[in-house]
Order: C-alpha cells, then structure tokens, then sequence
C-alpha cells in the first residue's frame, strides 16, 4: 500500500504532515542484525551484532510541463530508511528546485524506496538543474558538481555582516558534540552513521537527523525545518557528527544558517564557500578545544 503525505495550509493537515515527517518510518528498520565471527584475545567466537541499514531511495518529480503533467526521475541516493519525505523535500529546496513548503503539492511513496513530489500547478522548476546528474552515493553527496561555480547558480552569497548580530560563546560550542551524541541512537548501536543536529543560540537542541550518508541527514534536517516554519535558520547553529565537506556548506547556506561546528575537517572549498557567505566554519570541535576557519567574529570567549 503507498503512503500520500498531502501538503496544506489547513492545521489539520500540517500537524498529519508533520507527524508522518518526524516520526520514524514503521515500514522500513534503520537497522539489521548479522552474525559475526569474532577474535578477542586470539579467541574465536560467533556473536551478533547490528549494522546500519543502506538501502537506495528514488526521488521522482511530478510537475507541469506544457499542458500536461509528467514525472521525472531525478535522483537515486543510497541512505538509511526513515524520513524519507523529509530527504526529499529537502534535497529539493537545498538544490534550488523548489522554494518553499507551499510549492509542493503532494508526496507519495507508491512502493518501499520511492518518494515522488508532486509540485503545485504554478511552479515550474529548472529544467536544466533536472537534467545534471543527481546520481548520488551515501559516501560523496551528489556527483557531477566540479567546481563552486556549479553551486553558485543555485544559492547567492548572502554577505550581511556587519548587520549579523549573532553571537555564541566558547562553552556553548564544546557542549555540542556531547547534546548530540546523546540523541544518537542507531550510531550507539551500530558506529555506522552521521549525524547533524539543529541547536539554538542557547544550546537546546531542536532537531537530529542520522543516516549512512551525511548529506541525507542534513536534508532531512533541512526538509523537517522546511514544513515546521524554522526557515531561514539564520538564528541557529549546525553540528555535524563528522567532516565539512563543500556541499554540507552549500546546504545550509541554502537554510540560511551563519554557524556550522563540525566534529571533523573541513575542505578547503567548505572554507571558500563559508568565506563567501558569511558563514562561521568551525572544525575539530572535540575535547573542548575547535579550529575557526571563517567568521569568527561570531565566537565570544564565555
């Protein structure tokens, strides 16, 4: 049986929306079991143990072309089932195909690992970004993209600052990777998974998003802020479990967030792209120490 998230302004329907959207999919298991063989102490024995699961998921668009509509494959990412809508939107407004919640229509999941977005009648999306190559794989993000300047044409520098007031102290940014961790559960079961968490300028977490690949939980994190009216997020800071790559980067600045703390390093091209949007990068956050590599006017000693 598919499932249809339907998307109106009706509270009724937004609260069903958002339900299905937080909520883990009971359909698909985030997890599996396996029987191991292990060697502890040049000891040979047979356990269990559990993996993350990988699975691919189809995103299709629906939308008007003409006077009819047509459905589009437009991208098949390897990621860890649940919140599948969320992975969707998001990776579609992090891409610049859609702008806001209201610009989708409907999204259905007719079979196990395929979503389709259907957009309203009015939007008609960029045919051209469609068409470049949305193969995507938990490991790299979305492949095809060579350089910045494939990425510019879809999210403009946004240089604000000095008119950016936000600021977060020292020991607010070495609590983070602790709040995080403790909401990590298939990583605690498996070691399997990235991670990122949304926090607010007071260090409430908000929102976590895990999966196999680090750019299916950022969108799916994009995607649940999307449909819960947090964007822009340019109140709130992003944690990732691990490193800052180019297109994470790309992917807040898309949410319009300032500050992103990473576990791990950051790219040089993460480091030219935060330089470019104003974004404060912070990497090998870990053991209350972090590096600042852009905007760090934002970080105040507590």
């Amino acid at each position: 049986m598919s499932r249809r998230f339907y998307l109106c302004h009706c509270d009724f329907f937004r609260n069903l929306v958002q339900y299905f959207m937080v909520k883990p999919t009971t359909l698909q298991k985030s997890t599996t079991h396996t029987i191991i063989t292990k060697m502890d102490n040049n000891t040979l024995s047979i356990a269990d143990d559990i993996l993350a699961v990988e699975e691919p998921l189809e995103i299709r668009l629906s939308f008007i072309e003409g006077i009819k509509r047509i459905e589009k494959n437009i991208s098949v990412t390897m990621r860890t089932p649940g919140n599948d809508a969320e992975l969707a939107i998001g990776f579609l407004f992090t891409e610049g195909i859609i702008k806001q919640a209201a610009d989708v229509l409907s999204v259905l999941m007719p079979k196990e690992n395929v979503v389709v977005v259907s957009l309203i009648d009015t939007v008609s999306p960029d045919i051209n970004k469609l068409d470049r190559n949305f193969y995507t794989t938990s490991s790299c993000g979305v492949c095809g993209k060579a350089s910045i300047d494939a990425v510019k044409v879809v999210c403009e520098p946004q240089n604000d600052y000095p008119y950016d007031n936000l600021k977060c102290t020292f020991d607010l940014v070495t609590s983070l990777p602790d709040l995080l961790r403790a909401h990590q559960d298939v990583f605690e079961q498996t070691g399997g998974l990235h991670a990122c968490a949304l926090f607010d300028i007071n260090g409430r977490l908000l929102l976590s998003r895990e999966d196999v690949g680090r750019h299916n939980a950022l969108d799916k994190l994009i995607g649940n802020a999307l449909f819960s009216g947090l964007l822009p997020l340019n109140k709130h800071i992003l944690l990732l479990s691990g490193r800052a790559s180019f297109e994470l980067v790309q992917k807040a600045a898309m949410a319009g967030i300032k500050v992103i703390a990473a576990v791990g390093a950051p790219s040089s091209l993460a480091v030219q792209m935060a330089e470019e949007w104003n974004i404060t990068l912070i990497g090998f956050l870990r053991d209350k120490r972090f590096n600042i590599y852009s905007g760090a006017q934002r970080v105040v000693i507590s």
